[in-house]
């Protein structure tokens, strides 16, 4: 126990280290944070003033920017004549690091603002303040769709529940004077829950088309709105139909999560297709920046099209990762120029620049004024955005890391949904069992069910159950196979196996097999959703890291089985396995046994 503490400790004060030094002045939106590609991005509020028409573009000195060919040379002699009686103001001087543009007491800088029509102001005046810059406008057709779409569905179900609990019994007349004296309470439902949606910030840019976070923020919004409703009801003594309010809750919540799924479909084929995607930059090392592109590159579906990347480790123009070239636009001390002249939406720091203390501040305030969104993409890459909270103390961002916890009530809540699930789909699933129990004794001799010993929580060993889909002799007829090995780590996996069946292999296709596990289940050596279940032979052969899979039960399915099953190398199973031991949830376990219906149709990785 205190070798698991100090463990935690001393990733505790790895955290912190991590954001020591960097400087935040801003806050994190109150959005949930959210995992892109796997990676936790920090979406940083700049807090700026009013929306402008549109944004300049900065211009920089190409010499002192070389990788940047495209940015538009300055005249520093020219800049002072334009800007007129601007020049004459006082600015104050600013550097933050190496090749750093700084002012000169006239207020005039080496960079310069250029409004379309070669026009320049100076860069830094205490006199102008930054503008807000609207968001992509994709991002803002979908937000207005959402809206729409919340408006219309919460309208359909206040309506309907309404409709539900006084129409039936009730004459024209009589229902007609029912709703003349409830069109106003209905009209506060609809409006609540609306402003509550807005609230909980479920139509950002951050949280929708992707991760659970947008689903959550619209079923917490609903209960708040609810509950806010019914304690107004209850201190203005307003007499509501019990019915009709309880009901208007389950049809909206419902109609919601359907219509923001139906929303999310749509948009995910326009991220495949290429659109509705927010042009991003890349800044930090190049080991960092190469990580983060790569993770982007390797999911479709993600929000960004990386147009550029940012390093100062080496003078090559491009940045090669394991699929795409990225070009280097930029150097680190010219990020905001990069930015404004590409017009891009999204400024992403990969871990942490060895720029300085100051390098996130100062990249900060630099982007004040164009549309692009600072995102600070952490090196916590096995931490769940719910584990995460940031509390400022005396302007000092601190983040506070939860513990896995790997007893406790969750844990108890889990094992009751495993017996319940297990022993219903048990009783549902018997005559199909029963079938394949007579198909695989007619195929091939020897038993129905194939008894394989498995570790489980904690080390204790258990035996598997599954429909046999191999000869009787597999086992034996192992040794002459092993130099064909297309398994992860020290699981035997192979394609083309000669043991399986001709009913075997259909069956693993599918992964029919593994509908005894349900048994499994249901006394207790295994979950619905976990780890997979390893053999001995290969915990004899873990890392001390990867123990930390057996914290918890082994799962009939889970995020190894949603992510491409057979086809994941060891270090990504690996992975996959110790993400879910420590941040998984009930809601996200729902999630993962949806997709495992969605991927054993396609069969991926099946063999």
């Amino acid at each position: 126990m205190l070798d698991q503490f100090t463990l935690h400790s001393l990733r505790l004060i790895t955290l912190e280290t991590e954001l020591d030094g960097m400087a935040i002045p801003t806050v994190v939106k109150q959005s949930p944070v959210t995992r892109i590609a796997g990676i936790p991005m920090f979406f940083l509020d700049r807090g700026l003033s009013a929306p402008q028409k549109k944004s300049p573009v900065l211009a920089v000195d190409t010499a002192r920017s070389p990788a940047v060919p495209h940015l538009l040379p300055t005249n520093p002699t020219k800049a002072s004549a334009d800007t007129g009686s601007l020049a004459g103001r006082k600015a104050p001087t600013r550097t933050s690091g190496p090749d750093r543009t700084s002012l000169t007491a006239s207020g005039v800088a080496k960079l310069r603002l250029v409004d379309g029509r070669t026009t320049a102001v100076e860069v830094f005046s205490p006199s102008i303040v930054p503008l807000t810059v609207l968001a992509p406008s994709w991002a803002r057709k979908y937000r207005t769709r959402l809206a729409a779409s919340d408006l219309a569905v919460i309208a359909i179900a206040v309506v309907a529940a309404f409709v539900a609990r006084f129409w039936f019994g009730e004459t024209a007349a009589s229902f007609a004077k029912v709703a003349s004296n409830y069109w106003l309470v209905t009209a506060v439902i609809i409006g609540t829950w609306i402003i509550t949606l807005s609230a909980h910030h479920t139509r950002d840019t951050s949280v929708v088309g992707m991760g659970l976070a947008e689903y959550q923020g619209v079923v917490k919004a609903s209960i708040l709105a609810f509950g806010l409703l019914a304690i107004a009801f209850v201190i203005l003594k307003i007499d509501v139909a019990r019915g009709y309010f309880t009901l208007a809750f389950p049809l909206g919540i419902c109609g919601l999560l359907i219509s923001r799924w139906a929303w999310r479909k749509w948009l995910i084929r326009q991220r495949r297709a290429g659109k509705s995607l927010s042009r991003a930059i890349v800044v930090g090392s190049r080991p960092d920046v190469e990580y983060v592109i790569g993770q982007i590159d390797r999911k479709a579906v993600t929000a960004y099209d990386i147009v550029g990347a940012c390093v100062d480790d080496s003078n090559d123009d491009q940045l090669i990762s394991k699929s795409t070239s990225v070009p280097v636009v930029s150097r680190l001390s010219h990020v905001a120029e990069a930015a404004a002249n590409l017009k891009i939406d999204a400024v992403i720091v990969a871990g942490q620049p060895n720029f300085g203390n100051n390098f996130i501040r100062d990249l900060a305030w630099d982007l004040e004024g164009t549309a692009a969104e600072l995102v600070v993409a952490s090196r916590l890459t096995n931490i769940a955005g719910p584990r995460i909270r940031f509390r400022p103390v005396e302007g000092l961002p601190l983040m506070h890391v939860e513990l896995p916890q790997f007893t406790g009530g969750k844990h108890v809540l889990k094992r009751g949904f495993d017996v319940c699930l297990s022993g219903l789909a048990i009783i549902a699933l018997l005559p199909l069992m029963l079938v394949i129990s007579l198909l695989v004794g007619r195929d091939s001799a020897g038993p129905v069910i194939f008894r394989q010993e498995r570790v489980g929580r904690g080390g204790q060993t258990f035996h598997i159950l599954k429909f046999r889909s191999m000869v009787e002799s597999a086992e034996d007829d192992l040794a002459g196979l092993l130099d064909k090995n297309e398994g992860a780590g020290s699981l035997f996996k192979m394609k083309n196996d000669p043991r399986i069946t001709r009913v075997g292999k259909f069956l693993r296709r599918y992964s029919i097999d593994e509908l005894p596990q349900l048994w499994n289940i249901f006394v207790g050596d295994m979950s619905l959703v976990g780890p997979r279940p390893p053999l001995p032979g290969e915990v004899e052969n873990y890392d001390p890291r990867v123990h930390r899979r057996l914290y918890i039960k082994p799962g009939l399915t889970g995020m190894w089985q949603v992510n491409g099953r057979s086809n994941l190398d060891w270090d990504e199973s690996v992975r996959l396995d110790l993400y879910y031991v420590e941040n998984w949830s009930l809601t996200g376990d729902l999630v993962i046994i949806w997709r495992t219906f969605k991927v054993l149709r396609r069969a991926v990785g099946a063999y």
